[in-house]
């Protein structure tokens, strides 16, 4: 028997699902159960007992977990003691990430990871979503967070958070009358400020424009800008109106600095993703960074 094989083991016995288990370890469900089976000849026994819902340990199972889930524990015990040193000396975990999960969402990710494993160094690159995938594809970056999925090769996306767009208004009188309105026809006429080309906002906001029957050409776009603070200024000092992640718009709508009204479907909101390259070898670091993520938003666990 080896470690991986082990590891894939406690995995299956956590989440009681070995494709739950493929997908914590960025493995393949028949990889992982290749190394069960491996196991139960070696010591000639049956590890799980499977039903339709879920795999549960058998008694043996129970016995061996005891025994596993102390050298899993050591194994990570020996590498943060010495890989880890090395790593605070040299690697970091490189992300990527686009404007609203870099200012919104991953600083509290970031602080959840610190406190689970104080030893590891981070290098944050903020971009736009299709700098963010290119840079994941081609290796430049361990991890992205993007809010657009493009069709690059060996990428895999994961959905963690769903975004909702806003339209977000000066508070003037002017626009008191439109926060209820549900007809959306009337921002052609009002002076529009744009994310930049490559945005996943503007993509988004573009996609839900368009199924509210408005295209963009319609809009009297006065600026298209790529700094999130500098859009939200420009409308509270009256030069237009915006489409924005409500994230990134809560603190102005709280102190009322902007009106706001929701986009006509807000179940259309757009996903936010993790992104990395499975054609790559993640490092210890980078996978332990997908998996605090993803437990933080509950992903895998049903």
């Amino acid at each position: 028997m080896n470690l991986k094989q082990l590891e894939a083991f406690v995995c299956v016995a956590d989440r009681k699902s070995f494709s739950r288990a493929a997908k914590e370890l960025f493995l393949t469900q028949p990889t992982i159960s290749a190394h069960i089976a491996s196991l139960e000849k070696e010591l000639d026994v049956r590890l799980f007992i499977r039903n339709t819902k879920e795999v549960n340990l058998s008694e043996d199972g129970k016995t061996l977990y005891k025994y596993a889930r102390q050298m899993i524990d050591l194994e990570e015990q020996i590498e943060a003691c010495f890989v880890g040193e090395k790593q605070q000396e040299g690697r970091k975990i490189s992300i990527a990430a686009s404007t609203i999960p870099a200012q919104y969402i991953l600083p509290r990710i970031l602080s959840k990871f610190n406190e689970k494993y104080p030893r590891e160094q981070f290098k944050v690159v903020e971009s736009d979503s299709a700098k963010v995938v290119e840079l994941v594809a081609g290796g430049a970056a361990d991890v992205g967070f993007t809010g657009t999925v493009l069709e690059k090769k060996f990428c895999k996306y994961i959905p963690f958070y769903k975004d909702e767009l806003i339209i977000i208004m000066p508070n003037t009188e002017k626009y008191e009358k439109r926060v209820n309105e549900q007809n959306l026809n009337w921002i052609t006429e009002e002076a529009f400020i744009m994310r930049e080309e490559g945005s996943g906002t503007r993509k988004e906001a573009e996609k839900q424009l368009k199924k509210a029957g408005i295209d963009t050409e319609q809009l009297n776009i006065v600026a298209s800008m790529g700094n999130q603070e500098a859009i939200k200024r420009s409308v509270i000092s009256g030069m237009g109106i915006t489409i924005i992640s409500k994230l990134a718009a809560e603190e102005e709508i709280r102190t009322g600095k902007v009106l706001w009204c929701p986009m006509p479907d807000k179940s259309d909101g757009r996903d936010l993703n993790i992104v990395y390259n499975k054609n790559f070898h993640l490092s210890k670091s980078a996978e332990r960074f997908i998996r605090v993520t993803k437990e933080m938003y509950g992903i895998d666990k049903k």
